[in-house]
């Protein structure tokens, strides 16, 4: 079965001790990429209060490998009909591109930015009034130059939702996002980790 030879690494177990090593170490880099891309969302949400985040009360709940969720409270700055209190449209279109957004972010193997491409929603129902409405958003495909996405959000029960949505980032070119990096970095060391 031998091809005539034993592979010295594999008897005294350096190479597995090796390859669990090396394991670690990208463990461990993915690890500080994704408390990176957690701090930049939360950088997003917070730093700039005149921006849309703020206006519509968008709070960024969580981030993990190509997930994310986020929480949109109801308030009258979001409310499309004022004879019956329902939330327009836009701010559920713009809470689903965020998440989607966020979740692209963390597909990244480094920290970086995904603009958004296409996005399309399907409505299911209306909002009910004077009720949160939360999002989540998940990476289900990530090629060279795109990362997909699907999405929903809802009120009360994640089974009932509000509305779906699927949407594509733009993977920025290696060099753009180095750039980007190193001037978004310096920030970071300020933001609190929100894990």
């Amino acid at each position: 079965m031998g091809h005539g030879y034993t592979d010295a690494r594999l008897v005294d177990g350096a190479y597995p001790r090796a390859m669990q090593k090396l394991s670690s170490v990208v463990t461990t880099c993915m690890s500080d990429t994704l408390k990176q891309i957690r701090k930049l969302c939360r950088l997003m949400v917070d730093a700039n209060q005149g921006d849309h985040f703020h206006a519509l009360g968008m709070v960024f709940t969580a981030v993990e490998r190509g997930f994310a969720t986020m929480e949109l409270p109801y308030s009258e700055a979001i409310v499309g009909n004022p004879d019956t209190g329902v939330v327009h449209g836009g701010a559920i279109t713009a809470l689903l591109d965020t998440c989607c957004g966020f979740a692209a972010n963390a597909a990244l193997d480094e920290l970086g930015l995904c603009p958004t491409l296409d996005l399309r929603i399907d409505y299911m129902g209306v909002a009910i009034p004077g009720r949160k409405i939360y999002a989540e958003a998940r990476v289900y495909r990530s090629t060279r130059h795109v990362i997909f996405c699907r999405g929903k959000a809802y009120q009360d029960d994640p089974d009932k939702p509000v509305a779906f949505c699927v949407a594509n980032f733009a993977r920025l070119d290696p060099e753009v996002v180095k750039k980007l990096s190193a001037q978004i970095v310096p920030f970071l060391d300020a933001v609190e980790d929100p894990s």
